[in-house]
């Protein structure tokens, strides 16, 4: 698919946008909610001098250049899309997989794999070879698996629901066209309304949600969406198999409100997608946001409403940017200006905050067409390697005493792109590892730009020197290690000792 067309068309149609987005901050609207509840709240201001009587700055810190492996953030190696696995000459699946997990460059991997590859029969998972084969060379690896599982697929021979599904429920035809997946295919769209369908799909949402949702390997899951890929559309097809507009949108909203249910640990990942298809897509955002979800992308040179939603999130929500790259061979690499058109794309990708970014080469997986584009033209992925995500630190480190009570006041700078997708917690301990405080900064913070202040107290006679500053990040209640981004590289256990800067 052409999906510059697509966009084009839709702007040209007037159709890309219907009610508009809520649940973002711009110059006009407020965002729905205030983040995730936390517990154990730090004080985090103000600091007069009688709350913080003879401070002294005693610590600081400079930003690291190694690339971080912390939850929330990274490059992410795609394994599997629409396509399917990679089909390489000379090598078995399990090779090309291998080759593709193991790729430093990528802190993640990414499958997006059809509902029929994860199910052939009512009552049980039974998963395609790749979708086995990534979650080995995961673990072989030590990487985390971002997926999607998607209803429909332009992209294959017929539909990409079981068949199990597919008997019981009546199909719509969309159309024939070339601009999209198969030459000449047939286009029918399943009802998603129907009650075997309905019954169908939530019983396979429960039963992925009952092996994976919190499992060790899991990053996050793209939402659920309609139609083609699961993005939210059928263009070029106007209309939607549905009866009318409201039966879409209830439809698809009740199928949001169970992976909800369901994914109670497993950050949602929804699509900005435009509503072309009038199927709800903007009520499923705004629910996303609300209930501090995620958001994705699947490009970047997109219209200003997707730009919109990415660009002015709440610092706590996380967002994908799905790009893909060349494979390196000069024909492909469109320079422009001394510039490639990938680094043109990794260059806006960092413009919006982005959290991950794609190692992909569409519709043609092959790890060496990533290293062979990589090996020409370094310098812009390591940058985004190096600025991807959040980047903490304590930049300033105060120490104080009130009242006969030690304390510290930590400035917390974020030296990355994107704020913190969560909350993160901070544990002040001894270094036989004795807990002295802990507690939570407000979420998404700190920011990209400022300092976040935080106060934590020591007991009575207790030197701050030597003491082990650790942090972890808390993503719908599940506790991931946060890697310190200073120039002093971090103790084994992820802590940072506390001890005197001289000359400050």
């Amino acid at each position: 698919m052409d999906r510059k067309k697509f966009i084009k068309s839709v702007g040209m149609t007037g159709l890309a946008s219907t009610m508009g987005i809520r649940g973002f901050r711009d110059h006009t609207s407020q965002p729905d909610c205030n983040g995730p509840e936390i517990d154990d709240r730090l004080y985090q201001g103000p600091f007069p001098v009688e709350v913080v009587p003879g401070w002294d700055v005693v610590m600081t810190t400079v930003p690291s250049d190694r690339v971080l492996d912390n939850f929330g953030m990274g490059l992410v190696t795609y394994v599997v899309d629409e396509a399917g696995p990679p089909s390489v000459d000379g090598e078995s699946l399990s090779q090309s997989i291998e080759k593709l997990a193991k790729i430093p460059l990528g802190q993640k991997l990414y499958l997006r794999v059809n509902w029929k590859d994860l199910q052939d029969k009512p009552g049980e998972l039974n998963p395609s070879k790749e979708w086995q084969l990534a979650f080995e060379m995961a673990e072989k690896y030590n990487k985390k698996i971002a997926f999607r599982v998607m209803l429909s697929n332009p992209e294959i021979p017929g539909m990409a629901i079981p068949d199990f599904v597919a008997e019981k429920v009546p199909k719509v035809k969309l159309g024939t066209t070339d601009q999209i997946g198969l030459k000449g295919k047939v286009h029918y769209e399943p009802r998603y309304d129907h009650p075997a369908f309905q019954k169908a799909f939530r019983e396979f949402n429960e039963l992925m949600a009952l092996k994976y949702n919190g499992h060790p390997q899991i990053e996050y899951m793209d939402t659920f969406m309609y139609g083609f890929w699961g993005e939210g559309h059928t263009w070029p097809f106007e209309g939607n198999p549905f009866p009318d507009s409201v039966v879409a949108e209830q439809t698809f909203t009740k199928m949001f409100q169970h992976q909800l249910s369901c994914w109670d640990h497993v950050p949602l990942t929804t699509n900005t997608q435009p509503d072309f298809s009038n199927v709800g897509n903007d009520t499923i955002l705004r629910e996303t946001l609300r209930t501090n979800n995620w958001l994705r992308s699947d490009t970047i040179f997109i219209e200003n409403q997707q730009i919109a939603a990415l660009s002015n999130r709440s610092p706590w929500i996380g967002a994908t940017l799905e790009v893909g790259m060349s494979d390196g061979k000069q024909q492909n690499i469109q320079l422009s200006d001394g510039q490639t058109h990938t680094d043109n794309e990794i260059h806006h990708v960092m413009d919006v905050g982005a959290n991950y970014y794609s190692l992909w080469n569409w519709q043609a997986i092959a790890a060496d067409k990533i290293l062979r584009y990589y090996e020409k033209y370094p310098d812009t992925i390591d940058t985004i390697a190096r600025k991807v995500g959040y980047r903490i630190r304590p930049s300033w480190v105060w120490s104080f005493e009130r009242k006969g009570h030690p304390g510290l006041i930590f400035g917390l700078v974020n030296d990355g792109i994107s704020g913190i997708p969560g909350s993160l917690k901070l544990t002040l301990k001894t270094e036989k590892g004795e807990v002295l405080e802990s507690g939570y900064v407000d979420p998404g913070y700190p920011n990209p730009s400022g300092v976040r202040q935080v106060r934590m107290m020591l007991p009575r006679g207790m030197s701050w020197k030597g003491l082990r500053l650790y942090a972890e990040i808390n993503v719908k209640g599940q506790l991931y290690p946060v890697e310190w981004a200073t120039r002093v590289e971090p103790n084994k256990d992820g802590s940072l000792t506390l001890s005197p800067t001289p000359h400050v």
